[in-house]
């Protein structure tokens, strides 16, 4: 899985979490908190706030084509 940060529409970075601990009360807070630290002033520069997004990728499985599914979720 991966926890993705945007401004606007472009992406600034994306970090590796493990699904096993998403639902851990402040488990994607820390890694938040260190990507806002780490950009702080790209942020403050920005008009705009960033924004958090978890995906996770995973092989969809079909008799006639390859693809792959996504699974989303946005974090504030």
């Amino acid at each position: 899985m991966q926890l993705m940060m945007y401004i606007g529409n472009d992406m600034i970075e994306a970090v590796t979490v493990d699904g096993a601990f998403i639902s851990v009360p402040g488990y994607l807070g820390s890694f938040k908190r260190q990507l806002k630290q780490k950009y702080q002033s790209l942020i403050q520069e920005s008009v705009m706030q960033p924004e958090f997004l978890v995906i996770n990728l995973v092989p969809a499985i079909s008799t006639t084509t390859t693809a792959s599914a996504y699974t989303t979720a946005t974090i504030s």
